[in-house]
């Protein structure tokens, strides 16, 4: 989907996909396990890095690392764990995805003035082809990171500081109820993109003066007849604005799916930072789930802070099929990031180091601080520079769930076969 945002941020209010779809059940989080002796929680980034500065450094790893488990490179989703089924076919799927990416027009354009010069696409292709190889045989978590660290060198991100803090924040893809006419219930629509658009004069319209203060400028507005489906819920179409795509369960009984198809052209603006400023919740603890029960509760206040992102996003039917990423690719869950594709390497693998939740018993989510491979196959409007990856977590209430409340710092690095 191209990501035009990025999840909740806990240190700064909610960001990118700043509320997520679904209604919050009240479900119990655990507090993030303290991180190994080695691993020290990192401060929030204060500086940013100056632009001259590469955002890749490679590394010495070294072969030896102890205990194994906390060490990058652990992966044992890919086998599966606790009597749960690992991913290995997606994974598997991913790569695929990525490697008919770099064998485009469009991949070899992006690589052609690519910063770091070693890092090259076909560099990235053997790599993603070797890696592929080793996810097929070995046979353990252990197996695969001992080959990976022996095979390849780790491009770490400089992050936000220099110093490799990066900001993590995942999305997800929700199912939202639509129509595809409108009815007295479903009166909130969202729109595809004009045919003229690439013609608009800038600035472009904000989007009160495409939707109206409460998304149902109808006929007064510039967009009438360009309705794509209609939402039941003002806050349902806002989300699917923020996270550039969705499932819909339409009212004939079919599920179809839209997608990002264009946006005009406005920063990203943060509604959960701005009810935070004007002293409606508390920036402290403030997240995705508070944000969403804040205006189910006051659903009035929509009219007063949706306007405040200016941004306005355009979207295509896809009956049904999987989100996309911005190389035009689908994104797998678990197992696709989004960047910032001026200065990260995409379709590249990736090993990702940081904290998620994840399900236990009774429906609870539980973090754990975690080593996994992952793709680059995405973007975002918020997400800039080399301290900020997204995560995509997949479809649903469940990943809407874990998106919701991920949020911290960690590590990015990028792999690179030994020339």
């Amino acid at each position: 989907m191209r990501k035009m945002l990025a999840l909740l941020s806990l240190g700064l209010g909610i960001s990118l996909a700043e509320f997520a779809g679904f209604v919050w059940a009240g479900v119990p989080i655990i507090p993030p396990p303290a991180l190994p002796n080695n691993s020290q929680p990192i401060p929030l980034p204060v500086p940013s890095v100056p632009p001259s500065s590469p955002p890749l450094q490679a590394i010495a790893l070294g072969t030896n690392c102890t205990p194994r488990k906390q060490c990058l490179g652990w992966d044992e989703q890919i086998w599966g764990e606790s009597g749960k089924r690992g991913d290995r076919e997606a994974l598997l799927a991913a790569i695929d995805n990525s490697l008919r990416f770099l064998g485009t027009d469009k991949a070899i354009a992006a690589y052609q003035n690519y910063p770091i010069p070693e890092i090259s696409l076909d560099r990235v292709r053997r790599s993603l082809q070797r890696f592929r190889q080793l996810v097929i045989s070995c046979k353990s978590p252990a197996q695969l990171q001992a080959a990976v660290r022996r095979e390849f060198i780790f491009y770490k991100s400089v992050g936000n500081d220099g110093k490799g803090t990066v900001k993590f924040t995942a999305y997800y893809e929700p199912v939202h109820p639509a129509s595809r006419v409108r009815t007295s219930v479903y009166k909130y629509p969202i729109y595809r993109l004009p045919t003229d658009f690439e013609r608009w004069a800038k600035p472009h319209p904000k989007r009160i003066d495409l939707e109206g203060k409460d998304g149902l400028l109808g006929d007064k507005s510039p967009l009438h007849g360009l309705e794509l489906f209609w939402l039941r819920d003002r806050l349902d179409a806002y989300l699917i604005h923020i996270q550039g795509s969705a499932q819909l369960q339409l009212t004939d009984g079919t599920r179809t799916s839209v997608s990002y198809a264009g946006g005009t052209d406005y920063p990203w603006t943060s509604i959960g930072k701005e009810l935070a400023k004007d002293g409606k919740l508390p920036l402290e603890g403030l997240t995705l789930p508070k944000v969403i029960q804040y205006f189910r509760r006051h659903p009035q206040e929509l009219n007063n802070y949706l306007p405040r992102w200016e941004r306005f996003v355009f979207f295509q039917e896809t009956h049904g099929s999987s989100a996309s990423g911005s190389i035009g690719v689908p994104v797998t869950p678990e197992r696709s990031i989004a960047t910032d594709k001026s200065i990260m390497p995409p379709g590249a693998l990736a090993v990702i180091n940081a904290v998620f939740p994840y399900p236990v018993k009774k429906g609870k989510l539980a973090f754990r601080r975690v080593s996994r491979f992952v793709l680059d196959q995405d973007t975002g409007s918020a997400i800039k520079g080399p301290g900020r990856v997204d995560y995509f977590m997949g479809t649903g209430q469940l990943a809407g769930a874990r998106a919701g409340i991920t949020g911290g710092n960690g590590s990015l690095y990028y792999l690179l076969l030994k020339e």
